[in-house]
């Protein structure tokens, strides 16, 4: 049995087809940084600047995502562990925002950015720290704290 001339050319097409709509939607969206282990009390996480209608409550085995902040209440409190082992507790009457976050884990590169705008976090470094701890960074209104060790607290009051 022979099969049309034309049956090539469109499978070739049809292999070419621009990706739907669902798939290029995924792509774009950004990937889990890390998951939520403990989450006590008030706590809110919503992308940079989010209106309080577009914000979540976080549970335990939620994924926190580059570009977005997580916030607590006066009872609140969040422990979440990123994709490089890093653990971060945010404590009460605290705003963060994880504005940078990548990690490759073949080659274990990558880099870290928090910015602390008020309240505190505790973080216990994972590999993106100690391969390259010059792009391992957490920021505050009036500092930029470069990691040398593994186990640290920053603290910041509010602006007033």
């Amino acid at each position: 049995m022979r099969l049309p001339p034309a049956l090539p050319l469109i499978a070739a097409l049809l292999l070419a087809a621009p990706a739907s709509h669902a798939q290029t939607a995924a792509a774009a969206e950004p990937v889990r940084a890390g998951t939520f282990k403990q989450v006590q009390g008030e706590a809110w996480v919503g992308s940079t600047g989010a209106q309080t209608a577009q914000r979540r409550t976080p549970q335990p085995g939620d994924g926190l995502r580059e570009s977005e902040r997580l916030s607590t209440g006066a009872s609140g409190a969040a422990t979440l562990v990123l994709k490089d082992g890093t653990t971060l507790t945010v404590g009460p009457n605290s705003t963060v925002d994880l504005s940078r976050f990548q990690f490759d884990s073949t080659t274990q590169k990558g880099n870290f950015l928090l910015d602390l705008l008020q309240g505190s976090v505790r973080v216990v470094t994972g590999v993106l720290a100690k391969v390259n701890p010059d792009l391992f960074k957490v920021q505050t209104p009036t500092s930029v704290v470069g990691v040398r060790g593994t186990d640290f607290i920053v603290e910041t009051q509010a602006a007033r």
